[in-house]
């Protein structure tokens, strides 16, 4: 039977009634979503804050400036993360400063270099790095990189030991467990991140551009320059950050390479020791008495705002770009 006029509205207004309840029910369970995140890093910092701050409070040692880390008298705390600092922000910078122009140019060269039917199943070699667990690299850098990078970081020193970053600080570069060491490792694993974002952000370049490039006579370098570079600018830039706060995190292969009989004393990248993570898997197997616990876990507070920092910047600088 027809539909008569007078049902039309009927019908009109039926269906926007459902379209409204439908999109009331998908907004409130993506605003739950959003929330069970937030709410989910709000009680990870305050766990780690109550289990903290009892440690810090019974310290007797200064907890920002301190080199010591010793917890084996409970009523007799003393420890600092001067050292932890150093040796996770400098393995961590370094390995950005090796990772950030490879993966550009690899992203680069898959994007507008390389032939397609290259392009694909190299990009799929550069994302396979991801899928290696950590334990392996940490193998690989301990048993194989480090003895082969033991002359090189003989030859830094020898003839640019008077710069603080490859002074050895009387600490021995034999077996190559250093922060150098370290530092390479961790640009491979941090590498498929940043070639992976450099290389999606290279990709949506606007085609009238590269065009518009290619028209006023620019080489394939020069449009690169002009075009593809600072419309990704950003994107790198995030990609370098997410990378950062991955190399911030590492733990297992950190603590497989670098040397932790040799302590970090200054800013160089021939040192040894630990990082937060590194530090707190090592004693992974002593928590068992809470306060010498709750000195590792302000360690691991420390690293978490670290790395919460690092990725909420990624994560500005991503929103930045200009569309």
């Amino acid at each position: 039977m027809p539909s008569t006029p007078s049902t039309e509205p009927a019908k009109a207004k039926g269906r926007q009634f459902h379209s409204q309840r439908a999109e009331i029910i998908f907004r409130s369970l993506a605003t739950a979503a959003g929330a069970t995140i937030v709410a989910a890093i709000a009680l990870i910092a305050i766990f780690l804050l109550i289990r903290a701050v009892p440690s810090v409070m019974a310290n007797e040692a200064n907890f920002v400036t301190s080199t010591e880390f010793s917890t084996g008298d409970a009523d007799h705390l003393r420890f600092g993360i001067r050292d932890l600092f150093m040796v996770t922000v400098l393995s961590s910078i370094f390995a950005l400063v090796i990772a950030v122009p490879i993966g550009v140019g690899i992203a680069l060269f898959l994007t507008h270099y390389s032939p397609k039917i290259l392009a694909r199943p190299f990009a799929m070699l550069v994302d396979l790095l991801a899928a290696v667990p950590s334990i392996v690299f940490g193998l690989w850098g301990f048993l194989v990189l480090a003895p082969q990078l033991e002359p090189v970081q003989t030859f830094l020193n020898d003839n640019l030991g008077w710069f603080f970053l490859f002074s050895d600080g009387n600490v021995s570069i034999g077996g190559g467990g250093t922060i150098f060491t370290a530092g390479i490792v961790l640009a491979v694993m941090i590498l498929p991140i940043i070639t992976s974002v450099s290389r999606e952000v290279f990709n949506l370049t606007p085609a009238e551009h590269i065009e518009a490039a290619h028209a006023l006579g620019a080489t394939k370098w020069e449009m690169v320059r002009m075009t593809v570079l600072p419309y990704g600018r950003s994107g790198v830039i995030a990609g370098s950050m997410l990378g950062l706060g991955r190399a911030l995190g590492e733990t297992i292969a950190v603590l497989v390479v670098l040397r932790t009989s040799a302590q970090a004393g200054h800013w160089s990248v021939f040192d040894g020791g630990y990082t937060f993570a590194s530090k707190i898997a090592s004693a992974a197997s002593e928590f068992s008495s809470p306060l010498p616990t709750g000195a590792y876990i302000a360690a691991g507070f420390v690293l978490f705002a670290l790395t919460f920092v690092v990725n909420a910047l990624a994560r500005l600088a991503a929103g930045g770009r200009v569309n």
